[in-house]
């Protein structure tokens, strides 16, 4: 990821890391912004301004928004590495996601879905490019200082996670909920303002594409492109003028898109690679790692829906005479990540080799089998119309940020490790779109919701189906280690993720 030589280094590091750590912050804190109401702002009736959405479509609109974003990580990562350049990439990925932030402050449904799709196009452009634009700033020598400044770039995320709950949760219950979207649309567009400005210190580094695409493959991209948008286009005239079409029905299209783009991208490059024995060995172990990234993302993304939607109706938010909006309960999570990782990390350092990344994946799903039981105790004791201590709501939301600093950052090590050297560098892409499983997922699971239900047996199915997930890497836990590794069995077991910079949605293209 370093540049190539004749490529001019910028001057002064500190203010393009600054740059880039500032546009990072702002963009998160638009995608949290929105994250935090946009449940809500679906349920809500439409003389307050919502789409007045049935609980289940809401929480599978949510889902497959959540999973498109990490779906169009491929192609938007594509667009920078062979045809924008990493720098043209972020940028108008951020020009993208702001004018999204803007449709959704239209008081008009049809515009509210178009600044969905919109907000999801520019995320897929722009987070897989700004880190590789991250990554050449660095040498292959310089491997600690890129990863320091990781670090800094996961507090910030957090620290807008935080935050920006606050503020577009604020707005849009209390007041409106299209204001909320401004302020999330606002936040991004300071964001792209800065790059813009400090990007000029970037000399050439990102300006050209590392690999750029021949004419011959970007006619054929394009009229791809071309015959599927043309397809989309008819389907959805055709439906709109016989007066057939329904918002499910587009979610149902998305939702197919997230759970099988992955598996057929996964499926072309291992045909197309060619593969050794041992490499092939471990990719077979590479796919229960992936499919423990859909399932874990499938829980964590519960947070933005249906505990969201139990925060409102079944959880006392009253403090003092002061309501407390039920989207701060979203703040919670980036607050027990910051609270709790250096702790994990710690833990993890005395552990030593002795914790293996199959206990790691088996522990982190343990912990969120732990809280859905919990949280269906509680959904038991509001099914009788009471509200429930939010004690219960925040203890899901620990026990899913604890999974997602041990979970998160081992699996994003053991795809590097494990995928074989003739697609390294789509790795990462492989796993975000796997994410993207997850919320496909959520999607499917949405439909299960029902209004004024808290759930009790949706969210105790949760707790079992991560249970089982457990339990499977437990009893598998000596065969996958082994495949995972050149080495033998009990060596295997010893290997240990040191990486603690932090993944999932808290810093995914979500």
């Amino acid at each position: 990821m370093n540049p190539p030589s004749g490529i001019a280094r910028p001057s002064g590091r500190p203010r393009w890391l600054t740059t880039l750590f500032l546009a990072d912050m702002w963009e998160r804190f638009s995608f949290f912004g929105m994250q935090a109401i946009m449940i809500l702002f679906a349920v809500a009736p439409a003389e307050e301004g919502g789409l007045n959405l049935p609980h289940s479509t809401a929480v599978a609109l949510y889902g497959a928004y959540v999973g498109l974003i990490f779906v169009l990580s491929m192609p938007g990562g594509w667009l920078g590495d062979r045809f924008l350049g990493e720098h043209r990439a972020t940028l108008y990925g951020g020009v993208v996601i702001a004018l999204g932030h803007y449709l959704m402050m239209v008081l008009a449904r049809p515009t509210a879905y178009l600044g969905l799709v919109t907000i999801a196009v520019g995320t897929g452009l722009l987070k897989p490019n700004m880190l590789a634009l991250l990554g050449r700033f660095y040498g292959p020598d310089e491997s600690n200082r890129r990863e320091a400044a990781l670090v800094v770039f996961y507090i910030g995320i957090q620290i807008s996670a935080l935050l920006a709950p606050l503020v577009t949760g604020f707005l849009g219950e209390r007041m409106n909920w299209h204001l909320g979207f401004g302020a999330a649309g606002l936040g991004m567009t300071f964001g792209v303002i800065q790059y813009a400005v400090g990007s000029r210190r970037f000399g050439t580094i990102g300006r050209a594409p590392a690999h750029p695409a021949s004419r011959a493959e970007l006619r054929t991209v394009v009229s791809r492109i071309a015959v599927a948008a043309a397809v989309v286009g008819v389907l959805l005239t055709g439906a709109v003028l016989t007066g057939h079409f329904a918002i499910t029905h587009g979610i149902a299209l998305v939702g197919l898109v997230t759970l099988t783009a992955p598996f057929v991208y996964f499926a072309v490059l291992r045909r197309r690679a060619r593969l050794s024995q041992d490499e092939t060995r471990r990719l077979s172990a590479f796919r229960w790692v992936l499919l423990s990234v859909a399932l874990f993302w499938m829980f964590v993304i519960q947070a933005g829906s249906t505990l969201s939607l139990f925060a409102q109706r079944h959880t006392a938010r009253e403090v003092g005479g002061f309501l407390v909006p039920a989207s701060w309960f979203q703040a919670a999570i980036p607050l027990f990540i910051l609270l709790a990782a250096p702790v994990v990390a710690w833990l993890l350092m005395r552990g030593g080799g002795r914790v293996s990344v199959v206990d790691k994946i088996a522990f982190g799903h343990l912990l969120a089998a732990a809280g859905f039981g919990v949280i269906s105790v509680a959904a038991v004791l509001a099914a009788g119309g009471e509200t429930v201590s939010p004690l219960w709501l925040l203890f899901v939301l620990l026990t899913l940020a604890c999974g997602e600093v041990i979970l998160g950052p081992t699996v994003m090590s053991a795809t590097v490790d494990l995928a074989p050297s003739a697609f390294a560098g789509r790795t990462m892409a492989l796993y975000w779109m796997f994410a993207g499983v997850g919320g496909g997922l959520g999607s499917m699971l949405g439909r299960l919701v029902s209004a004024g239900d808290p759930q009790p047996v949706y969210f105790l199915a949760l707790a079992l189906l991560a249970l089982l997930t457990a339990t499977g890497f437990v009893v598998a836990r000596r065969r996958l280690a082994a495949a995972m590794s050149s080495g033998s069995p009990d060596a295997a077991l010893t290997k240990s993720s040191a990486a603690m910079t932090g993944s999932g949605p808290a810093s995914s293209p979500s």
